[in-house]
């Protein structure tokens, strides 16, 4: 299982998070910085056309540059003229100025210190930034894990939670994932998050009426968007399943086959349904019987997968369907339990290749029991 405090410094996920709020900040004050340049850019030249010194001589760009900045706090450097059009913006131009810096440098301070706090309104300035991201609904340890792995797969994430001294939210904050602080029943909540431009949305709050009210405000506000809704009433995720065209997923469903199948055969590592076939995953090590056989072959005769082959220190091999299985190496293979249980009868393995630390024993001592 994937934690946030095992994955690597997030020092490219940080430039870009920075870019991203770089980006929403020039987007934010777009009109602030039209205003600017018009202000620094188009006034001078102006003056620098029109304007003619007593003795008439024109002034430089640098010069009428000057002038408008100081005009701007009502400091005039050039000296009056008849031009009665320059006049006008002498006066118009003071209380203008001021109220574009006036307005700009308090909006910025607003969101600079927004972000520093994880503030909402910094939380959308971010999120009206992201394209397809997972909107996370639930900072519990579900949805923890889900915006962890989807961080490991490179996919952008933004966390609803309701509760500000919630488990998690340190940690994610602490690798720049936005967190927006609010209840997901909220009628904001959802486009502060910028959900008509999410991906998908996976509802893991520990309410199944607050994931269920979620989702639907998801799918009214973005009809495109993946809906994925974790409930404990199975009845009522069977029900929404196939009126909602959603994905629903109970915790209890979900664990009770590998808590059913740990406690009869500790070698099954993991197990799910794909349909009504209960699907396994467990581990063998190379012995004399496996030996003979190749992975295509193996496939053949027991209806397995092979996931991957692991020797001693070597890396983790995707075998080729023609590969060999040699002694000493520990296979992982996948199949439905009726599969895994004759071919586990035709290896005689009864004690999984573990050791007592949890770790696969890769030493060249057997695991037939």
């Amino acid at each position: 299982m994937t934690h946030l405090a095992t994955l690597p410094p997030p020092r490219r996920r940080r430039l870009r998070a920075r870019v991203r709020y770089l980006l929403a900040l020039l987007k934010r004050f777009r009109l602030t910085l039209a205003m600017a340049v018009m202000f620094f850019g188009g006034v001078p030249l102006v003056f620098k056309a029109l304007y003619r010194s007593p003795g008439g001589g024109r002034i430089s760009f640098g010069e009428a540059l000057h002038h408008t900045y100081f005009l701007m706090f009502g400091q005039p450097s050039l000296p009056y003229v008849g031009n009665v059009f320059l006049e006008l913006l002498n006066f118009a131009l003071p209380p203008f100025g001021i109220a574009v810096i006036a307005d700009g440098v308090v909006r910025f301070a607003y969101l600079f210190f927004a972000r520093q706090n994880h503030d909402k309104e910094w939380i959308t300035v971010i999120s009206e930034t992201l394209r397809a991201h997972v909107i996370i609904c639930g900072a519990g340890r579900v949805g923890y894990r889900v915006a962890a792995q989807l961080l490991e797969l490179r996919h952008e994430v933004v966390v609803i939670e309701k509760r500000p001294d919630a488990a998690f939210i340190a940690v994610l904050q602490a690798h720049d994932v936005p967190v927006l602080i609010d209840d997901v029943k909220s009628p904001q909540a959802l486009q502060r998050v910028n959900v008509q431009h999410a991906a998908a949305i996976v509802c893991a709050t520990d309410d199944d009426l607050a994931n269920l009210n979620t989702a639907l405000d998801a799918r009214r506000l973005n009809p495109a968007i993946r809906v994925v809704l974790r409930l404990f009433d199975d009845d009522l995720g069977a029900r929404v399943r196939d009126a909602f065209q959603a994905e629903v997923l109970s915790s209890s469903a979900l664990a009770a086959p590998a808590l059913a199948l740990s406690a009869l055969d500790p070698r099954i590592a993991h197990s799910f349904h794909v349909g009504d076939r209960l699907m396994v995953v467990s581990d063998f090590r190379v012995t004399d019987a496996l030996a003979t056989l190749t992975v295509a072959e193996l496939q053949q005769r027991y209806r397995v997968v092979t996931l991957c082959v692991r020797f001693r220190a070597d890396p983790p091999l995707h075998p080729a369907p023609a590969h060999r299985f040699r002694l000493g190496e520990v296979v992982t293979l996948q199949g439905m339990y009726p599969d895994y249980l004759e071919l586990r009868g035709f290896t005689g393995e009864r004690i999984p290749p573990v050791s007592a630390a949890g770790r696969t024993d890769l030493g060249p001592a057997g695991a037939r029991g």
